[in-house]
C-alpha cells in the first residue's frame, strides 16, 4: 500500500463518512483469560462511543512506512485451504457474524500475543463504494468495485492513574474511582490491502505503535509472514556496523556520511524517502571517510539483507535526525572547507 491509499481509507473515519458496518471485541485479561465479548451494529452505536471507535481506527493505519506501517505478502502456504489468509477471508466474509468463528480467531491471537497486562481485541469490517477518479483526481459518479476489508486492533487496558477529584453530590474534593481504560493500539493489521485502489488479497498491512517494539509473534502466528525489521533497527544496525570499522571517532564518520548521501539525494532532485543506491555506490561513499574496503564490503551486506529489489533505501540508513540536529555543524564545516579551497588558489595565484 501507498499513503495516498491510508489517507484515502482515514478520510473515511468520520461520523458522516463512515461505511464501517460491525464491530466486535474480546476483553482479555492478564492471565489469558477471556472477560467478556461483545459484537454490535456499528452506526447504532452512541456517539461518544462511535467517536472512540473512529480515533482507534485512525492510529491503526497511523504513523510512517517502515517504522509503524509495513505490508505484509502472504506465503503460499497460508494462502491454502485451512491456511491464514483462507482464515482471514472467511472472517471477512461473514461479516463478522459468525460467533464461533470470531472465539476461534481470539483464542489464536491470545495464544500467541505478548503483553503483561490486560488488552482487548477489536474487529472491525467496512464496505467501500470506490468511485472512478479521472487522471486529475476528480471524482466520477460510478462505482469501480466495493473494497471489503477487516481491521483488527489490539489496544492496552490499563487502570487509570490515581488522582484527585470533585465530588458534586458530597461537594467534596476526594480520591476519584479508578477504572480501567482503552488505550492506543499498539497492534493492528487491515485485510485485505488497498493497492491501487483496489482489493489485494495476496496482502495485508500491519500496524505497530513503537518499532521498537514489534509483535512479530502476532505477524508470525496471525498473518504468517516473515518477520519484518524496522526503519529505526536497519539504521541502527548500519551505525553499529559504521562504528566498529573506524579507529577514530566514529560520530563524524557517520556524521560525514549521512551528509554525503543527503546531498547525492539533493544532486539529483529526491528527497531521501525516494533515493536508492547501489551496493557498489554505498561502497565507494563509505571509502571516501576512510573505511576499508573489506569493511565497506561487510557494510554493504548487512544492508542488503534488508533490501527487497538490491536497491538500499537511503531513509534505511540515513538518520534525518541526526542531519537536522546537526545543521549549523555541518554548514561550519562546509565553511571551512571552501575557504581551505580558496586559500589553495591563491597561494597558486602568488
Amino acid at each position: 500500500m501507498d499513503k495516498r491509499g491510508i489517507l484515502e481509507l482515514r478520510k473515511r473515519f468520520k461520523k458522516d463518512a463512515t461505511t464501517v458496518s460491525r464491530v466486535c471485541g474480546c476483553y482479555v485479561d492478564a492471565d489469558k483469560n477471556i472477560v467478556s465479548t461483545f459484537n454490535e451494529n456499528f452506526l447504532n452505536l452512541p456517539d461518544e462511543d462511535l467517536f472512540k471507535y473512529l480515533d482507534i481506527l485512525k492510529k491503526s493505519l497511523g504513523g510512517k512506512f517502515g517504522n509503524n506501517l509495513f505490508d505484509i505478502e502472504f506465503s503460499t502456504e497460508s494462502e491454502k485451504h485451512g491456511g491464514n489468509q483462507q482464515i482471514l477471508m472467511a472472517i471477512r466474509d461473514s461479516d463478522l457474524k459468525n460467533d464461533d468463528m470470531l472465539t476461534s480467531f481470539y483464542e489464536h491471537i491470545i495464544d500467541v500475543y505478548c503483553h503483561a497486562g490486560n488488552y482487548l481485541i477489536l474487529l472491525f469490517i467496512d464496505n467501500y463504494d470506490v468511485m472512478t477518479k479521472t487522471s486529475d483526481n476528480q471524482k466520477l459518479d460510478e462505482s469501480e468495485e466495493v473494497y471489503k476489508y477487516i481491521i483488527c486492533s489490539v489496544c492496552p487496558v490499563d487502570l487509570s492513574k490515581p488522582a484527585l477529584g470533585y465530588k458534586e453530590k458530597e461537594n467534596t474534593i476526594a480520591s476519584r474511582t479508578r477504572d480501567w481504560v482503552v488505550g492506543s493500539p499498539e497492534s493492528a493489521f487491515l485485510f485485505p490491502a488497498f493497492n491501487d485502489r483496489s482489493t489485494d488479497i495476496h496482502s495485508a498491512l500491519f500496524y505497530t505503535k513503537k518499532s521498537a517494539d514489534i509483535h512479530t509473534e502476532f505477524i508470525d502466528a496471525v498473518l504468517q509472514s516473515k518477520d519484518i525489521v524496522s526503519q529505526d533497527d536497519k539504521r541502527d544496525r548500519f551505525m553499529n556496523c559504521v562504528a566498529n570499522s573506524v579507529n577514530d571517532d566514529a560520530s563524524e564518520t557517520l556524521l560525514n556520511v549521512y551528509s554525503e548521501i543527503s546531498n547525492k539525494a539533493v544532486d539529483d532532485g529526491l528527497s531521501l524517502d525516494d533515493y536508492d543506491m547501489t551496493a557498489e555506490d554505498l561502497k565507494k561513499t563509505l571509502m571516501e571517510y576512510n573505511i576499508s574496503s573489506e569493511y565497506a564490503d561487510n557494510i554493504v551486506d548487512v544492508c542488503m539483507e534488508f533490501s527487497d529489489d538490491n536497491k538500499i533505501k537511503a531513509n534505511d540508513i540515513v538518520d534525518d535526525k541526526v542531519l537536522k540536529k546537526n545543521e549549523l555543524y555541518i554548514a561550519y564545516k562546509k565553511l571551512l572547507a571552501e575557504n581551505e579551497e580558496l586559500k589553495k588558489q591563491l597561494a597558486l595565484l602568488k
